[in-house]
């Protein structure tokens, strides 16, 4: 009886001990509220006619090594802007992140310039894949991994926020009302399309971003498939006050005009169907953009979107803008061409995963500069025109139509390293939450380098100083 007597006590406990953290229903829709970039304010050392973005992208902690040296490269970056001497790295308004390079991203927002102090001891050189095998072999964990509520990817949740974020939420990164805004994207399992941890997608699950932990969305983009299992939110049906973006519903008018548009407005809408999708499921963030650039591209060339960089454009508000690429893609493992015996069920999945998005990711970076130079040229053309047009009719007033901004887009990647043994090294690192350090302390310096020796780097840092 006295055991019955405990199995009643104590049952509820580990029914408790195997719920995974869920999210927040919103208290009211305010598309005003929350961690958005407008509630992120400029200061003295962040000026808004700069605009620098940030894409880190995935793989593991190589991803983190290498986004965490080119921060340490902006930092020693000293430039003059607006009569004010600051650092690059005091300009960066957004950093959009995928995987590994979340971690570094994550961190950086949260604790700012601690990163440069701890995270290096704290995580890279850490061997994190080790902690989290413990944790799920360790037969504390049992009762709650039997749980249907709780999986592998809640207790590396719990992992990340013992070692990195403290349980701190998004209210602590509102909190610090100072830029960059961090983007942290995930992929929604269903649609294969990016998931980002902002309030304006959480908007459309009618949740409140504000309660829920950094770790967390962190561990939504580093859910690699089958290793991991998805993180899970709750979409909320009962949204009274909630109104749709405008730029949804227009969106869903350009089937024909804007596929693209149209295709990025269903998936939004799709969220408002709460009684279909009570659920969302996430996982690794390099599924649908291995990069982290798709966010920021999307921004810089569309108005939809609070946080449209084309509009800030087109406002006269910004007048320059740098996207800097900090791409970890390991070189292309044709080991499995030397062996008769095909692949197994982990090496296939990695492929499948992988290959056809870095094939993608390259084409986002050419597309990308691709009409960064067709708005150069109109601008250009414009300017052409209008100088002729002037010469002939000194008296004509005809207004400037198009802005004037000035672009810097760089890319730091491997393929991009001089020294041919330091290159084949570095692309041959492995995937993984454990590396040397001396492979660590390699990534970090290869960013710096890499950054230091851009072209479009150094002209950057030449006009603004």
């Amino acid at each position: 009886m006295k055991g019955h007597k405990w199995l009643v006590c104590t049952f509820p406990l580990f029914l408790l001990a195997g719920c995974a953290f869920e999210n927040t229903k919103l208290a009211r829709f305010n598309r005003e509220a929350g961690y958005r970039l407008a509630n992120l304010s400029t200061n003295s050392l962040n000026s808004e006619e700069l605009f620098v973005v940030l894409s880190f992208s995935g793989g593991g902690t190589r991803a983190a090594a290498f986004s965490y040296g080119a921060l340490q490269e902006l930092a020693r970056t000293p430039i003059t802007s607006g009569g004010t001497k600051r650092r690059l790295l005091d300009e960066v308004d957004i950093i959009s992140s995928i995987s590994g390079g979340s971690f570094t991203a994550g961190y950086y927002g949260l604790y700012g310039e601690r990163i440069f102090e701890d995270f290096d001891s704290l995580f890279l050189k850490r061997n994190v894949q080790f902690a989290l095998a413990l944790r799920v072999l360790n037969p504390v964990n049992w009762p709650r991994l039997g749980s249907p509520y709780f999986d592998r990817i809640d207790l590396a949740a719990e992992y990340y926020d013992t070692l990195l974020f403290k349980h701190h939420t998004y209210q602590d990164l509102l909190a610090r009302a100072r830029r960059p805004l961090i983007v942290i994207n995930a992929t929604d399992m269903s649609l294969g399309s990016r998931f980002e941890f902002t309030q304006e997608q959480f908007d459309l699950l009618y949740s409140d971003l504000n309660t829920y932990p950094v770790s967390r969305a962190v561990a939504a983009s580093s859910a690699f498939p089958v290793l991991l299992s998805p993180v899970t939110l709750r979409n909320y049906p009962d949204r009274p006050d909630f109104v749709e973006p405008i730029w949804i519903t227009t969106g869903l008018q350009d089937i024909d005009e804007n596929s693209r548009r149209f295709k990025i407005a269903s998936v939004a809408r799709s969220y408002e169907d709460a009684t279909n999708r009570p659920y969302i499921h996430l996982l690794d963030g390099g599924i649908s953009d291995n990069l982290g650039l798709r966010g920021p591209a999307r921004s810089l060339l569309s108005t939809d979107g609070q946080d449209s960089i084309l509009r800030k454009i087109n406002r006269r508000q910004v007048k320059k803008i740098v996207i800097i690429t900090v791409n970890a893609k390991p070189g292309e493992d044709v080991d499995a061409d030397k062996h008769r015996r095909a692949p197994g069920l982990l090496g296939v999945l990695a492929t499948a995963t992988s290959a056809p998005m870095e094939n993608y990711s390259l084409e986002t970076i050419d597309s990308l500069s691709d009409k960064i130079d067709e708005m150069v040229k109109a601008k250009q053309t414009e300017t052409d025109v209008l100088k002729e047009l002037k010469q002939k009719c000194p008296d004509v007033k005809w207004p400037e139509v198009l802005p004037s901004i000035d672009f810097y887009n760089i890319e730091l990647s491997f393929d991009r390293v001089a020294d041919l043994s330091l290159r084949k090294r570095l692309k041959a690192l492995p995937t993984s939450f454990h590396l040397k350090p001396a492979d660590i302390d390699l990534l970090k310096q290869a960013a710096g380098d890499l950054l230091r020796q851009s072209p479009k780097f150094r002209e950057l840092v030449n006009a603004l100083n």
